[in-house]
C-alpha cells in the first residue's frame, strides 16, 4: 500500500511589506479602531447603569464615547490584526501604491 502524499502547496505570494506611516495604514488602523469599539458596545449590551452616576440621556452619550476611545486605544496597541490585514488587501487593490 503507498503512503498517500499530498500535492505542494500552491506558492502565494508575499505579503507587503506594513508601512504604519502610510496614509492607507492610518486608514485601515481607523477601521479597526471603529470595528473594536462596537465590539466592546455589544459586550456591554443589556447592562444597567446603576449607582451614583449611572442612567440618563448624557450617559448614553458618553458611554458611545468611551467605547469609541477604547476600540482607538486597542488597535493603538497592536489591535487584533485587522488593520494589517485590511492595509494588505487595499495594497493588493491598488497595486502597491502608497
Amino acid at each position: 500500500m503507498d503512503p498517500i502524499i499530498a500535492p505542494p502547496a500552491a506558492a502565494q505570494p508575499a505579503a507587503p511589506a506594513v508601512d504604519r506611516n502610510s496614509r492607507a495604514y492610518k486608514a485601515a488602523q481607523d477601521f479597526e479602531s471603529v470595528f473594536l469599539g462596537q465590539m466592546v458596545a455589544q459586550m456591554y449590551t443589556g447592562l444597567d447603569a446603576k449607582g451614583t452616576f449611572g442612567g440618563g440621556f448624557a450617559e448614553e452619550t458618553y458611554r458611545s464615547l468611551l467605547y469609541q476611545e477604547i476600540g482607538r486605544q486597542m488597535s493603538a496597541g497592536g489591535g487584533v490584526g485587522i488593520a494589517d490585514a485590511v492595509y494588505a488587501e487595499m495594497v493588493k487593490l491598488q497595486g502597491d501604491v502608497k
